[in-house]
């Protein structure tokens, strides 16, 4: 009796879900059936299928009885918005590799450029550029405020007449009109770091007047870290424009420990109304040129100038002793061995090996000073990128936990197998899937893709993306939260993330089964400025 009850109780189910007679089925063009729906809010999960008709979700339910042209069977896997990298430098590589098959692979899809200060200029133009060659993300950029000061005033170290900054803030608005997001600072690196608190503010003021936002490479981020952060708040507050401070962290053995201060800034400055937003990538090393242990003021007037100081013997030995403690108490992380060339195009031998083991192999002896003399030859000789062991897990976890922090991998496109780039360029996003969700609980699932999605586009005013949502793009990562993992690594960073299955972009399978299918439907993403 009980079995026969159950048959009649299923038939009836089957019944209400079809159609009726003589009505067709609701139809989409795709469907993902059955998977575990984190819609990037940061909400517990829920089961659900997702129909996509043309670049948008149209339904998010139970779609039992519809029909489509793609039904992708998401048993046992998670269905979330497609991630958005709200710091990359992917205009590196961007033209060579148009699928971007390191983000993708990823669930990465939509990347912004145009961070730390450095930003292709014009603006329009370079969007068109875009466009027009055609990619798989989606893309959007920042008016770099360093970018601008070049065009203004070169790479002097002095103030601005009144003349030239009404000029820059003439080029900002310029840039928001263009379609820029906001503006970005790297006022560690030439020529931001020669930039006045009050002209940040200033140009800062232009980019709010259009919607747009503030993210800045700060000041420093080692032994001037808490005053860095203070200064980034006074700017968002006196600019009265939203504020995010990009891939924060405390760098140095002597720092380690320091981000509950600046986290405790942060917190402080929220809560009397300062819009202040933090991103991370999930390492304990950074990566950037090899001046980044060369002191400011001696790259003031560009790399012409920067020689012609280290050809004078007083003023070498000045500049070797600031290395020298660059090394000893910045991003050298108190050792040699901390500093790994990454990117060398004079001499190729020297790439994914440390300024220690190019000591060692000279037959050297490896100290501080030696390395010091030895970053001076690189820099003569055509330069470098390196990749700087020197922040601690504590610190990196610490800041993840902040509801305020969002990710961003600070990568850019990566031609496989060339070079020797830091694994953040390949696994930012797994990583947190794999590493600090699965297996160390430092997030939740729920709250790793909120970080990853619906955050990132509300920081940056990305409308109806981010969020797995009726009448949003069809922007969709869907990946295996039991297998999601990084491969990359510092000694070999070539390597995909896996255990992401599916990726949507504006309705477009990008990512079919684990492989990239080639397709390129990214459009370009304008900030609220445009005109």
């Amino acid at each position: 009796m009980v079995r026969r009850r159950l048959a009649v109780f299923f038939s009836a189910l089957i019944l209400l879900a079809a159609p009726a007679p003589g009505q067709e089925a609701e139809r989409f063009d795709l469907i993902v059936r059955g998977g575990r729906v984190v819609d990037g809010t940061g909400n517990p999960w829920i089961r659900a299928d997702v129909g996509v008709r043309g670049d948008r979700i149209a339904q998010v339910g139970d779609l039992a009885g519809a029909a489509a042209d793609r039904v992708v069977d998401a048993a046992g896997l998670v269905v979330a918005p497609g991630f958005i990298d709200p710091h990359t430098h992917a205009v590196r590589g961007i033209f060579d590799v148009p699928t971007a098959d390191n983000y993708l692979l990823q669930g990465v899809t939509t990347l912004t450029e145009g961070n730390d200060g450095g930003s292709p200029w014009p603006i329009g133009p370079h969007l068109d550029e875009i466009a027009a060659a055609g990619i798989s993300p989606n893309w959007a950029v920042f008016a770099g405020q360093g970018t601008i000061r070049r065009e203004v005033l070169g790479s002097d170290d002095r103030g601005p007449t009144r003349g030239e900054l009404d000029r820059m803030r003439a080029l900002v608005g310029e840039a928001m009109e263009a379609g820029a997001l906001g503006l970005s600072t790297g006022l560690f690196y030439v020529p931001g770091s020669f930039t006045p608190t009050e002209e940040v503010i200033a140009l800062s003021e232009v980019a709010a007047a259009y919607g747009g936002i503030y993210i800045s490479h700060m000041r420093d981020e080692a032994q001037g870290l808490l005053d860095s952060v203070r200064e980034t708040i006074r700017i968002g507050e006196e600019a009265g424009i939203p504020v995010q401070m990009t891939h924060h962290k405390a760098i140095g053995r002597d720092m380690w420990g320091r981000s509950v201060e600046s986290l405790a800034l942060v917190d402080a400055a929220r809560a009397r109304g300062v819009d202040i937003t933090i991103d991370q990538y999930p390492y304990t090393a950074s990566q950037t040129s090899i001046t980044a242990v060369v002191p400011q003021w001696a790259q003031a007037g560009g790399t012409s100038a920067l020689l012609a100081r280290l050809a004078d013997p007083e003023i070498r030995r000045r500049v070797r002793g600031e290395i020298v403690y660059r090394i000893e108490h910045d991003r050298g992380g108190g050792d040699p061995a901390n500093i790994v060339i990454g990117l060398c195009d004079w001499d190729r031998s020297l790439e994914g090996r440390s300024l220690a083991d190019i000591l060692a192999d000279r037959g050297d002896e490896v100290t501080v000073a030696a390395a010091a003399d030895l970053v001076m030859e690189i820099i003569e000789r055509g330069g470098a990128r390196a990749v700087y062991h020197a922040m601690d897990e504590a610190d990196i976890e610490r800041i993840m936990r902040h509801p305020a922090t969002a990710v961003g991998s600070d990568g850019g496109v990566s031609v496989f197998g060339e070079s020797v780039p830091h694994p953040r360029e390949y696994g930012t996003f797994a990583r947190v899937l794999g590493r600090y969700v699965r297996e160390r609980g430092v997030l939740t699932l729920e709250e790793a893709v909120r970080k990853m999605s619906g955050a990132t586009a509300q920081r940056i005013g990305l409308r109806d993306r981010g969020l797995v949502r009726e009448g949003f793009f069809a922007d969709v990562a869907v990946f295996d939260p039991a297998r999601v993992v990084d491969r990359a690594t510092f000694a070999e960073p070539h390597q995909y993330a896996e255990g992401v299955e599916y990726v949507l972009v504006n309705g477009t399978l990008v990512v079919d089964g684990g492989e990239h299918t080639g397709a390129r439907p990214g459009r370009v993403l304008y900030g609220p400025g445009r005109r």
